[in-house]
């Protein structure tokens, strides 16, 4: 089968999950710039690291649930259940952007390499191990989101356990788990369909939401570690922060306060995904003199 530029584009898009892969590279360049405390060319490198070795976990990650996806309308149609790539050609692509990714790291820190290969490791082999075992795998398994800052951080000279690198991480780990409970709020019948644990098996609805707005209002406090941890010491920012983080918070009270209505889990994302993004950008802000 001939496949043309564009399908060979939107196959490698899917396989590698580029929307998340590019917000992954973003929480990167967070965490380098926050260290060097400006931009440089020298960041290119470690940043296309994390863009494929996250590229490469996420096409691991289909090979690794090719018979679960064809069980799901949200996944049905990805690459290889769809019959647009073989599983075998799906692995070599996988293997070839972890490779890639791996060298990038390695080339420019070996600090950063380690943290890129516990993250393939916690992803590919714990967190979809456990997804299988427990409906609360999302737990231990939003590691993952705290580790591409740290390696930003890192790459750039940063020492791990540094607590403005620790700061950064937790925001980023806080924020893995309230992502994963409104996709179980839309999707979690199909995940037991397909032979996952899910919190539906679990909890009612209700109750669901009522945990996801409590996970969602913890993304915003942790938020404010930020200026009071002095990563952001401008005034202006962190109250634009700080009403962000209450907009946020109030932007879910639906969740526990009109339960019978129906969830909307479009905007619902929308808003979560638009408020780690100003965040991001606050924190590059963060570095400018700005009073």
């Amino acid at each position: 089968m001939v496949i043309s530029k564009s399908g060979l584009f939107t196959i490698l898009a899917s396989l590698s999950k580029l929307n998340i892969s590019i917000s992954v590279s973003l929480s990167g360049i967070v965490g380098y710039v926050l260290y060097a405390q400006h931009f440089t060319l020298e960041m290119i490198i470690p940043i296309l690291g994390i863009f494929f070795l996250s590229s490469g976990s996420s096409a691991l990650n289909h090979y690794q649930e090719r018979a679960y996806d064809p069980h799901m309308n949200r996944t049905r149609n990805r690459p290889i259940p769809k019959g647009v790539i073989t599983p075998e050609r799906a692995l070599m692509v996988a293997i070839i952007l972890l490779i890639s990714g791996a060298l990038c790291l390695a080339f420019h820190s070996m600090n950063a390499l380690l943290l890129g290969l516990m993250a393939i490791f916690w992803y590919n082999l714990i967190y979809t191990y456990l997804k299988r075992v427990t409906a609360f795998a999302v737990v231990p398994g939003a590691l993952i989101g705290a580790i591409p800052p740290m390696i930003g951080w890192v790459a750039a000279g940063g020492s791990i356990l540094a607590f403005e690198n620790l700061t950064l991480a937790f925001f980023f780990f806080i924020g893995q788990i309230p992502h994963f409970w409104l996709i179980i709020l839309k999707f979690g019948t199909e995940y037991e369909a397909a032979g996952f644990k899910s919190l539906s098996q679990l909890l009612n609805e209700n109750q669901i939401k009522r945990l996801t707005f409590t996970w969602i209002a913890s993304v915003a406090v942790s938020a404010l570690l930020f200026p009071l941890s002095g990563i952001m010491d401008s005034l202006i920012l962190s109250i634009v922060l700080m009403l962000s983080s209450f907009l946020l918070i109030v932007g879910f009270l639906d969740l526990i306060y009109h339960q019978m209505k129906p969830f909307r889990f479009g905007k619902a994302f929308f808003y979560l995904n638009l408020y780690f993004l100003l965040v991001m950008l606050y924190l590059i802000l963060s570095i400018f003199p700005i009073p």
